[in-house]
């Protein structure tokens, strides 16, 4: 695969999908992605914008390939961990895996947001869950546990999880605006502001959404998969 360096260097290369995802993939890494349009998209491949519409038909087509790319790199980062021998393994190897998804969404941070947004399922996608669901019947799941499993696993199992508020701004307030905004809600909703007030997330660098840190979601994954292996059990 072409690095950075050479995909950028190297305007004169044939233009095809796979450059144009990387490409695309490159963008959103350095500039977030709502930089990623067709008009930018093609000064960065050192091309005219009308010339990608051969190898996509819009915006909606580049995300989707994105992602794509985002997934087939948690396929292979999974599919170098090794398989469980004894069936009691089946819970650290799941762990493993999801774990190995989340390190390749922190490299590619605007990729779970993304990923929220898509309608459709790849055979990549699917491999994945596959995988996982291989795992459960390896460890002595039903299908039909397993199939509980995966749901109450949610987007978890893909290594982040969905917010269930986000307020507007807040990855960008300072701890001054944070305790004005505090102080105005205490008296309305006095327990989540004594939780907001005394919980702090305060590692940046781990985290993929307002309350989504590495803590918080090795914790969730932990709870789930204990509970899972008491109903297996």
């Amino acid at each position: 695969m072409a690095t950075r360096t050479e995909r950028r260097s190297a305007p004169r290369d044939p233009l095809t999908y796979e450059r144009v995802m990387l490409a695309a993939v490159d963008l959103a890494d350095r500039s977030g992605i709502e930089a990623v349009t067709m008009r930018n998209l093609a000064h960065e491949l050192g091309v005219e914008a009308m010339s990608l519409y051969y190898h996509v038909a819009n915006k909606e087509a580049v995300l989707d390939g994105a992602v794509e790319v985002i997934l087939s790199e948690i396929d292979d980062s999974v599919s170098r961990i090794d398989p469980p021998v004894a069936p009691e393994d089946w819970k650290t190897a799941i762990r493993a895996r999801i774990l190995a998804a989340r390190a390749v969404l922190m490299r590619h941070r605007w990729a779970s947001g993304v990923i929220e947004t898509r309608t459709t399922i790849s055979p990549t996608t699917m491999r994945y869950f596959d995988g996982l669901l291989g795992l459960f019947r390896h460890g002595g799941f039903t299908y039909d546990l397993a199939h509980h499993a995966l749901h109450t696993l949610g987007s978890r199992a893909l290594g982040f999880t969905q917010e269930l508020f986000e307020p507007d701004g807040a990855a960008d307030s300072g701890g001054e605006e944070i305790a004005d905004a505090l102080e105005e809600m205490a008296s309305q909703f006095p327990h989540l502001v004594g939780m907001m007030a005394e919980i702090a997330h305060d590692d940046p660098d781990s985290t993929l959404g307002w309350c989504d840190d590495q803590t918080e979601f090795e914790f969730g994954l932990d709870l789930i998969l204990d509970g899972l292996d008491r109903l297996r059990l």
